[in-house]
């Protein structure tokens, strides 16, 4: 170890009181050997497992019961787009003689289509009953990976006594039987680009959940045009909803979203949804757990019927196993929750229905094949039929067959389509949506612009509470060098949640002085002192942290939560089912890392600038737009045309191809790209590093991107406080002209 210089002298007191307490004045001694940045994953772990069993209890005691909850509720599954009207539908028209498939002495089978969004249609099959008038109608849902055929009795895989659609049929009930997304991997990429191994439900889920949509919205879309159908054409005649896992979930949220639906069958999907972070991505649905929870859907259909059927639920270990060619899918599963956790969800519900209006009937003990006698016959009763339920009829005689996986991928093709359709059109709902942003002045824009920021934080990234209690650290000496002093901090934020980092003070500090501080961000599975300690200065961060402290300033290198693989990313799922995401802890780490770096006295607390590369950079244009003590920020190696590298689908570099599932936040797309996160720096400094040979993107989107940066800037008379500097490298800190930029505007 080098000599103790002066300043170490001076801020520690004496050489004795350093050797007896190897901490910072004014900090505790940090005493801990455990791993602190893969701690502060886990921790945060613990930290979501108790939120989400807050908000559980809290939903108890103020479950959604009005119009307002139903729209909110449309607006986090993806139900926001005007419907097309459906007319009537139609026969399909790859198939011959009308359409007929499948015949009974009771019903026909009618393959059909009907226009449900833009370039969207509905396909299935229609099961319409020989009498004249339809008892009842119903859009009766597989699950996922069942066919319409399957459920109508035209193809083998159900037993017939759980083909529920073919024995509503015989009741002289006119079902509606459409085609749902299912969990293989057939077409889930860009065969000129990549393929992978993400469910289709996931693949279509990963590009529109960044546009405030959703497969889930997509797919109850299609059953309210269908609503849409039954309620005009036959207006005294009840309509119904049943669905069996996937397709249960999908009749559930179809009934909680439309008050026409009088009656839901639900089987094989509801219970306990505190673990949502645990099953597939395609279900992950933003404030759920938060807002609703299954008891709270619920509620929204009341004081309709709903008929809950307890059976196994579709056992899903996991995505369609990786390949060499095809990867990236997140984890997931679905088990079959037990029967007393289906009955507890439930009886939150059942006070806000009237009086027999909502029934649990279990099949076996929970765990039993859906469609039971006793599930169908309450679910024809609450439609008004008043015949006996049978659980077996006669075969249906196929009349032709059709290809319906033709069917399934023009389907696929659709949602896809209109999934880009909404990518392309973003520019101009960011534009609307930024309308009543003035630029005319720099106060009138700072004034402006404020709600624009507090909906970034509350809305967009979610908004954790303001740490509470008196700012404190623990602090151990790490190492020093003849140019500064390193030191590990650790700074207690909520219990279990603390920001980490390593802080370099110069030697040559003068006793009463207060300098600047750079905030040096590490990127995706980085660590503080990848920031500091490479003496060859090798690997993409080239010692910046370090380099700048030799120079003079203070440096402090946190460490963000983006660590251990899908450890990690797990966070975002926990926290997305509580209106929260992985920037929500990071956005208050930082503000309390400000509140005690502004304790410091050898701080100027007004010169605190933020420099990241790559999820750094990701960090850059998040979190000093929002916190407001950063005075400037500089993004390296991330900043982009972001909507479309979060979800198209026809560029190498897209993250709907790659593992990194994490990257979609709830509805971005229609409010910030990376030009309006920028914007909410003004009237600070802001810098975009870029290496020509970067591979997380290219030049031209980010040029494109960054112009309205610059104009804003030019416009509001500040041209000087923003830069674009390319240079002529790759994915890495090039500390040239962002070195002269933070010279120019800390010191």
């Amino acid at each position: 170890m080098h000599p103790l210089s002066g300043f170490t002298l001076f801020f520690l007191g004496s050489v004795l009181a350093f050797a007896q307490g190897p901490a910072l004045p004014g900090t505790e001694p940090l005493v801990t050997q455990e791993d602190l940045s893969l701690s502060m994953v886990d921790r945060i772990s613990r930290y979501l497992d108790r939120a989400i069993d807050e908000a559980r209890r809290k939903r108890t005691a103020t479950s959604p019961v009005n119009a307002e909850d139903r729209k909110e509720f449309r607006s986090i599954i993806g139900v926001v787009d005007q419907r097309i009207v459906c007319e009537s539908p139609k026969p399909d028209s790859t198939v011959d003689q009308d359409a007929i498939v499948g015949r009974t002495p009771n019903f026909d089978v009618i393959a059909v289509r009907w226009p449900t969004l833009a370039g969207v249609d509905g396909e299935g099959l229609l099961l319409r009953p020989r009498r004249k008038n339809p008892v009842a109608n119903v859009i009766a849902i597989p699950e996922a990976g069942w066919t319409p055929e399957m459920l109508a009795g035209l193809e083998a895989g159900i037993p017939p006594g759980r083909q529920f659609a073919r024995l509503l049929a015989e009741l002289g009930v006119q079902v509606m039987v459409p085609v749902i997304m299912d969990r293989r991997d057939t077409y889930s990429g860009n065969p000129s680009i990549r393929m992978t191994n993400q469910p289709h439900r996931e693949f279509i889920y990963r590009m529109s959940f960044e546009m405030g949509r959703h497969v889930i919205g997509y797919e109850v879309q299609k059953v309210l045009s269908y609503v849409d159908w039954f309620a005009r054409a036959f207006p005294s005649v009840p309509i119904g909803v049943a669905g069996y896992g996937e397709g249960g979930l999908l009749a559930f949220y179809s009934a909680a979203a439309d008050e026409r639906i009088g009656a839901a069958l639900v089987s094989g999907y509801f219970g306990p949804r505190e673990a949502l972070w645990a099953e597939p991505i395609y279900r992950n649905v933003w404030n759920l757990v938060g807002r609703f929870g299954d008891a709270g859907v619920a509620r929204l259909v009341a004081p309709r019927r709903l008929i809950v059927e307890a059976s196994q639920q579709p056992r899903i270990d996991g995505p369609p196993p990786p390949r060499s060619d095809r990867r990236g899918a997140a984890p997931g599963a679905i088990h079959t929750p037990a029967l007393a956790e289906v009955q507890a969800e439930f009886e939150r519900a059942a006070a806000a229905f009237p009086k027999g209006a909502a029934t649990l009937i279990a099949s076996g003990n929970g765990d039993g094949p859906p469609a039971s006698r006793e599930a169908m016959s309450a679910f024809a009763g609450a439609l008004g039929i008043q015949a006996g339920f049978a659980t077996s009829a006669g075969a249906v005689s196929v009349i032709q067959k059709r290809d319906g996986e033709s069917r399934f991928q023009r389907q696929f093709n659709q949602l896809v389509e209109f999934s880009q359709a909404i990518v392309r059109r973003s520019h101009t709902e960011r534009q609307r949506f930024w309308s009543k942003a003035d630029s005319s002045s720099i106060p009138r824009w700072e004034q402006t612009s404020e709600w624009y920021r507090n909906y970034l934080w509350g809305e967009v990234i979610g908004k954790l509470p303001p740490a509470n209690g008196p700012v404190r650290a623990l602090t151990r000496m790490r190492s020093e060098t003849p140019q500064f002093v390193e030191w590990e901090v650790q700074i207690p934020v909520y219990p279990d949640v603390y920001a980490y980092g390593i802080l370099l003070i110069p030697n040559n500090l003068k006793p009463g002085e207060r300098r600047p501080v750079v905030v040096c961000q590490h990127g995706l599975e980085g660590r503080p002192s990848d920031l500091v300690d490479p003496p060859d200065g090798k690997g993409p961060y080239h010692r910046f942290a370090a380099r700048l402290a030799e120079q003079g300033y203070i440096t402090f290198s946190p460490q963000n939560p983006y660590l251990g693989g899908d450890r990690f990313r797990l966070l975002q799922r926990k926290a997305n089912s509580i209106k929260l995401s992985l920037f929500s802890f990071i956005l208050s780490q930082h503000d309390r890392l400000l509140d005690w770096l502004a304790t410091q006295s050898y701080v100027d607390s007004n010169r605190i600038g933020f420099y990241g590369l790559s999820y750094g950079g990701k960090t850059a244009v998040r979190v000093p737009p929002i916190l407001k003590r950063y005075a400037l920020s500089i993004c390296s190696g991330d900043f982009n045309d972001w909507i479309p590298k979060v979800t198209a689908n026809d560029v190498p570099f897209s993250y709907v191809f790659t593992g990194e599932w994490e990257m979609q936040e709830w509805n971005l797309g229609n409010t910030f790209n990376y030009s309006e996160l920028a914007s909410l720096m003004l009237p600070r400094p802001f810098m975009v590093e870029r290496g020509h040979r970067d591979g997380v993107g290219i030049d031209e989107w980010v040029a494109f991107e960054y112009a309205p940066v610059r104009r804003i800037y030019t416009t509001l008379g500040i041209p000087g406080k923003t830069e674009l500097e390319y240079f002529d490298g790759p994915h890495e800190i090039h500390g040239v002209g962002t070195f002269q930029f933070l010279a120019r505007h800390l010191k």
